[in-house]
């Protein structure tokens, strides 16, 4: 039977304590794509001294394992398609991740407000399929639209005009 040997180490154990971080750092990029700051949260609540954390963080950076501004873009693509949000709530959103806000800036100015606006038109049509409109509920529909582009992170502005653009749409739709 053969014994493992430890990795090599000097009296402090700092490779082998960087050579824990780098692993724990893989295997949380394993999961999903993280922030720097993410992991460095986890390596500093893990004990992580801020040397062995910033070498570690550093290489993955340079080999391309850890890049806010490609998660920054993703994080945005996704969040928009899937869950249909605004500027504003990925904003704060990319915040909570740590991430820059010269990156978040950057990032977010890809968006259109054609576009925004257009994916607010989306969201407030297909919740509207499924509302049942009585003549006199339209102040309680356009109440609960609003709220919902709001939660989103669309500006109350853009949120009043789409739900009324929309609505009257719908009910246009509907008579005919």
């Amino acid at each position: 039977m053969t014994k493992s040997c430890p990795p090599p180490s000097t009296s402090d154990g700092a490779p082998a304590r960087e050579e824990q971080a780098r692993a724990l750092c893989l295997r949380l990029l394993t999961a999903r794509s993280r922030t720097r700051a993410e992991l460095e949260g986890q390596l500093a609540k893990r004990g992580y001294p801020d040397d062995v954390s910033a070498r570690v963080l550093d290489r993955l950076a340079a080999v391309g394992l850890v890049d806010d501004v490609d998660f920054a873009e993703q994080w945005v693509h996704s969040r928009r398609v899937n869950a249909g949000k605004g500027k504003r709530a990925l904003a704060a959103e990319l915040r909570t991740k740590g991430v820059d806000n010269d990156v978040i800036t950057a990032v977010l100015d890809g968006i259109k407000p054609a576009a925004e606006r257009e994916r607010a038109e989306q969201l407030v049509r297909a919740r509207l399929r499924r509302e049942q409109l009585n003549n006199d509920d339209d102040a309680r529909v356009s109440r609960r639209l609003v709220a919902m582009l709001a939660r989103r992170g669309y500006g109350q502005n853009m949120a009043y005009d789409v739900v009324s653009t929309e609505l009257a749409a719908e009910r246009e739709r509907r008579r005919v």
